[in-house]
């Protein structure tokens, strides 16, 4: 099995090559890659001592922020190494003051996995949730190093639960421990007599309540808003933008501000969005020396803002449940206590399933429920102010993986 992997991956790396050549996003992780060593090589002595966090993406690092903060702290005169398999992750978070060095993952190959041991030799490596790489852990469990995995969800199609999963069980078990988010995923490991588990929750809980310690004043907005209702509508693919438009156009709700953000901020895609928009409608861009108050939608061509914009919404939309790419963060708007919008595909993600359970959360499948339910909402302040209630209350019992997972490595 660990032959027909390796191959794999080498296959992959041809393919991804090939690819880049016609994808930016491809080719910027596959020129990343070739840089990894060098670049850990230049910022790494022998002598360093080191911690190593991998992420799959942005959101892993997003996830596992809360305890790379503790480990900075308890780790104080370590050297943090932090990986990404994604350029979405590594593009936007390669200057995170988190790390000293961040570099993408290299392909999981044997050689690959042995030459980044041997350079980083960390005491101790996180992985969040996911993005098992059978070679790397079974390197470091080969060498005796210390390995976690936090946020940790699993589901009983995964390769781990089958009969063909050995090398993926396997891979599972390189982990000292693995803190995981519910009781099912304690089941499941169990089946394959991995027991060294915690039920901590996600460590997300922790993440976005540290969000309403922040300054989340943004003056653009407090312009655009004024005292009217807002709705937010984040991460927002072009199936959510088509019924959201059409809710705008409809004029139903004149007593609305909207303010979009759309997961691609691409200039035709945010072009295509405007045209299709008959009210009027700004781009944050475009926001200078403009009466930001004259315009009903407001559209965030940028980045890094999001979770901030949430706390001036009354109601949220969140993008990906509408479509297969899957849903996005419900929890920054969560914990601000405003009702959550989302999409029908949401299967896979508990936090939607308990907030949907608390009345705090609505899922729609077309423009007639998102009709219905802005109504709903709108018209009824207390059903809007109890709704956002439920998910605040939510956020703050779960919280609190954070301590777990830091007391146990304390240890």
């Amino acid at each position: 099995m660990y032959f027909i992997y390796n191959i794999g991956v080498l296959f992959l790396h041809f393919i991804l090559k090939c690819t880049a050549l016609f994808n930016t996003k491809i080719e910027l992780g596959v020129k990343g890659r070739s840089k990894t060593f060098s670049v850990l090589e230049n910022k790494l002595n022998k002598d360093d001592k080191t911690l190593w966090f991998h992420c799959a993406s942005l959101g892993e690092y997003e996830q596992g922020l809360p305890v790379f903060n503790e480990l900075r702290e308890l780790y104080s005169t370590h050297k943090i190494v932090l990986t990404f398999f994604s350029p979405s992750g590594y593009e936007i978070k390669k200057e995170s003051p988190i790390a000293d060095v961040v570099v993408y993952l290299p392909l999981d190959t044997p050689f690959n996995a042995k030459r980044f041991l041997e350079i980083v030799n960390p005491e101790l490596t996180i992985f969040v949730k996911y993005d098992i790489w059978p070679n790397f852990l079974n390197e470091l469990k080969k060498r005796s190093k210390r390995a976690i995995l936090i946020s940790a969800l699993f589901r009983k199609e995964q390769s781990y639960f089958k009969f063909y999963g050995k090398m993926m069980r396997d891979a599972l078990f390189a982990f000292e421990h693995i803190f995981i988010q519910d009781e099912n995923s304690k089941i499941l490991l169990s089946t394959i007599n991995y027991k060294a588990v915690t039920v901590s929750g996600d460590t997300r809980f922790d993440r976005v309540m540290n969000q309403l310690e922040q300054n989340n004043t943004l003056d653009f907005i407090k312009d655009f808003k004024q005292n009217e209702l807002c709705l937010v509508a984040g991460s927002t693919w072009p199936e959510d933008e088509h019924i959201l438009t059409k809710v705008i156009n409809s004029e139903n709700f004149k007593q609305v501000k909207f303010i979009i953000a759309p997961h691609n901020i691409k200039s035709a895609q945010i072009a295509q969005l405007q045209k299709s928009i008959k009210i009027k409608s700004i781009l944050y861009s475009e926001r200078e020396n403009r009466i930001l108050s004259d315009y009903n939608v407001l559209i965030i061509d940028t980045i890094g803002l999001l979770s901030k914009i949430y706390s001036y919404a009354d109601i949220a939309y969140i993008g990906g449940a509408l479509g297969t790419t899957g849903l996005h963060n419900t929890l920054e708007p969560a914990v601000f206590g405003i009702p959550i919008i989302i999409g029908t595909h949401y299967e896979n993600f508990p936090e939607a399933k308990a907030m949907i359970k608390n009345n705090g959360m609505f899922s729609i499948k077309n423009e007639q429920d998102l009709n219905t339910t802005l109504n709903n909402l709108i018209l009824n302040q207390s059903n809007r102010l109890n709704s956002g209630s439920n998910n605040l209350e939510y956020v703050k019992k779960n919280q609190g993986a954070v301590v777990q997972i830091t007391n146990f490595i304390r240890k």
